[in-house]
C-alpha cells in the first residue's frame, strides 16, 4: 500500500494540534495493517464525494482517501 498525502492535507495537518496528529498516526498504523477494522468506520461516501472513503480518527475528525487503483497510474 503506498500513501500519498495532498499539499492541502500536509499544510492542514501542520496546523492540528499534537492530540489530533498523535490520533491520526495511531489509526493510520491501525488502517495499513487492517483497512476495515470496525474503529476506523471505513466507508464511501456519497455526493459529490463519492470517489471518497473516509476514516475517523477521532469524534470530530475524519480522513478522507481515495483508492488509486496501480493498473491506472500514468
Amino acid at each position: 500500500m503506498e500513501i500519498k498525502y495532498s499539499k492541502k492535507f500536509l499544510k492542514e495537518f501542520d496546523k492540528c494540534p499534537n492530540k489530533i496528529k498523535e490520533a491520526f498516526l495511531k489509526r493510520l498504523a491501525i488502517f495499513t495493517s487492517i483497512e476495515y477494522n470496525p474503529i476506523l468506520n471505513n466507508h464511501r461516501l456519497s455526493g459529490q464525494l463519492q470517489i471518497y472513503h473516509s476514516i475517523n480518527i477521532t469524534g470530530d475528525y475524519r480522513a478522507l482517501f481515495k483508492i488509486c487503483n496501480a493498473a491506472n497510474k500514468s
